[in-house]
């Protein structure tokens, strides 16, 4: 079953989402996959300082065109410079696409050029694709968090989960953790922020 994270307006946050999705998902046992089509590498970078005594997640070159055996999930990290095809080849693959949006009219603006091409592709027109929006790096109480959630009201998909702005995610970056590796009470609220997005893709992909 195949996660990817798209947004073809840079700097949403799509590298954060991915890995901790894969992450989750390989701290519940499941046999994971990340694969990162960005030219920057940064999910792949990250999964090189992950440490070994945290539960793996194996790379994966979907440049190959092989599709990759006896995996549970694949978390694609989508580059945002993507080209009308290579989109098209990324919704074809994938079962379900989780899009985020940092509350910006910049965002709100490359975030409808998106969709506006997505809808063209034939498996998101005929409705056999799952998407979901994220809302990520939001300052609760701002102006700018109030448009953004005017702007998703509008949207055919659902927001499944609201990531609060904090230095946490790029310290955890630093050495290829997430939220998920690290227990405690400390970042549970942190943790929080994600379940309905978690209780969505397990009800996705079964």
């Amino acid at each position: 079953m195949i996660v990817a994270v798209v947004n073809t307006k840079g700097g949403s946050g799509k590298t954060t989402v991915a890995t901790h999705l894969a992450a989750h998902f390989a701290c519940r046992g499941l046999v994971t996959g990340l694969a990162d089509l960005d030219r920057q590498q940064s999910a792949a970078g990250w999964l090189a300082r992950r440490p070994y005594t945290l539960p793996a997640i194996v790379s994966v070159d979907l440049e190959t065109g092989k599709s990759p055996k006896g995996m549970d999930r694949l978390v694609v990290d989508a580059p945002a410079a993507l080209k009308r095809k290579a989109v098209a080849d990324v919704v074809e693959s994938a079962d379900v696409l989780v899009i985020p949006v940092l509350p910006s009219v910049f965002d709100e603006d490359g975030t409808l050029r998106f969709l506006k091409h997505l809808e063209t592709i034939k498996p998101v027109k005929k409705g056999k694709r799952d998407i979901c929006f994220v809302a990520n790096r939001i300052k609760l109480r701002t102006r700018a968090v109030e448009r953004l959630e005017a702007f998703l009201a509008d949207m055919d998909y659902p927001v499944m989960a609201r990531l609060r702005d904090t230095q946490t995610y790029a310290n955890l970056a630093v050495d290829g953790r997430s939220l998920f590796d690290a227990p405690g009470v400390r970042l549970k609220d942190y943790r929080a922020e994600w379940q309905p997005l978690l209780n969505y893709l397990d009800n996705c992909l079964g």
